[in-house]
Formats: C-alpha cells, sequence, structure tokens
C-alpha cells in the first residue's frame, strides 16, 4: 500500500524542529504515527472536495455515495452524461454540480492534466486549480498536500489550524502576532506535516479539552491512520 504520509515521532522529518518546540515535541509524542493513503484519482478528489464544501463530514460522503451510484465510476465523462435531475436529487445544488462539471470539462479538454502536476511547484498548481469556478485556494492547497502529499504546505486560512495553534500555544508569551504566523517559519520543510498534527489534535480532542500542557502529559495514541 502507498503511502502519501508515513510518519512517527522519531521520524527524521521532526526531530530537527522538534527538539527545538516542547510543545510541539509534547504534541507529536502524544499522537504517534500518523500515516495517510495516497488518492489513486485527481477527478475524484476534486469532486469530494467539492460535494464536502460547507457539509459535515457525514452529509458529504452520503452525497458522494449517493453521486457514485448515479454515475457508476466518477470520471469526467460519467459525471458529464449523468441526468442532471438524478445529480441534483442526490443532494447536489445547482452551484456544486456546475463547478463539478466545469472541472470535468477542464480535465477532458486537457486544461487540468493531474499526471503532470507532480513536476510543478505549489503556486502553478494553486493557480491551475483556482482559475476554475467553485475552487478556492484551501481547495487547492488541501490537494496539495492530500493527493499530491507536499511536504511544505500551510494553509494559513484553515480555521483549524489556527484553532490547533492558538491552543498548542497559549502558553507562550507573544507580540500579539497569531501563533501560524509567528511559528510558521521553524517548520519548514515540513509544514504539512505539522498541519496534519494539529489537526489531529483536534480529531482526538485535545483542543476541544483545553489545557495543551495537561492534556499532552496523558498516554499517546499509538497511531492515527487517515485512511
Amino acid at each position: 500500500m502507498r503511502y502519501l504520509f508515513d510518519i512517527h515521532p522519531n521520524h527524521h522529518c521532526m526531530r530537527g524542529f522538534c527538539k527545538n518546540d516542547p510543545l510541539l515535541d509534547k504534541l507529536v509524542a502524544r499522537i504517534g504515527h500518523i500515516r495517510m493513503e495516497g488518492q489513486q484519482d485527481g477527478f475524484t478528489y476534486l469532486t469530494k472536495s467539492l460535494v464536502g464544501q460547507q457539509l459535515s463530514v457525514k452529509a458529504a460522503a452520503t452525497i458522494f455515495h449517493r453521486v457514485e451510484r448515479i454515475c457508476g465510476t466518477i470520471t469526467p465523462d460519467s459525471v458529464i452524461a449523468a441526468d442532471e435531475e438524478h445529480l441534483r436529487s442526490a443532494g447536489l445544488s445547482r452551484n456544486k454540480l456546475s463547478y463539478i462539471r466545469n472541472v470535468a470539462e477542464r480535465v477532458k479538454e486537457g486544461l487540468l492534466d493531474f499526471q503532470t502536476f507532480g513536476g510543478l511547484e505549489d503556486e502553478e498548481v494553486i493557480r491551475l486549480l483556482t482559475s476554475v469556478k467553485g475552487i478556492g485556494r484551501w481547495t487547492a492547497e488541501m490537494f496539495l498536500i492530500f493527493y499530491l502529499g507536499r511536504q511544505d504546505v500551510l494553509s494559513f486560512g484553515d480555521r483549524g489550524l489556527q484553532r490547533a495553534a492558538e491552543w498548542l500555544y497559549a502558553s507562550e508569551e507573544s507580540d500579539g502576532t497569531a501563533p501560524l504566523q509567528r511559528k510558521h517559519h521553524e517548520w519548514k520543510p515540513y509544514r504539512s506535516i505539522v498541519s496534519l498534527y494539529l489537526w489531529e489534535a483536534i480529531n482526538i480532542g485535545l483542543v476541544q479539552a483545553g489545557s495543551a500542557a495537561a492534556e499532552m502529559l496523558q498516554e499517546p495514541s499509538s497511531e492515527a491512520d487517515y485512511s
């Protein structure tokens, strides 16, 4: 099985900045192993992302599975060929359906070729994706991390990352600068990986629970699997 990320607390990419950041070091030790499976198809990934905009994870998954049943396999051809009313009845808004079909058309025209994205710089990938109506910078940044497996992406507009960083560094003195802005230079060139640990702090309830120092003294998790 191919993993985009397969990171543990003693991984070489973590040791450099964790040794100079006791709070991050404790968080990484508390969470433990994170690994994430690779995604096989860029169009399917973007379709899922567009379906999920402004929805809960559960609601998005339900609608996506309905769309899958209508289309069979999610491909540009199957989405374009599917009856609009059937897709709307699956729970897709008119706007989301328009966005997904726009992506499908761009792929068919060769304007979006996911096979070439691996050789492009991050900002060029973002430029190509955000040229499609309905895809904003955050969606493009998530594509870089969760589809391309880029290791040094930090989404400053992600509210979850903002909250997790505020929680983790609440005890540190600051000049009024937000923690993401203050700390991100220290995390290069592995800012995506730090982001995975910050998101996982939310997923397992640490951020909601309160004090970072108190919670991270508890027994560490053995693994966080994003498959």
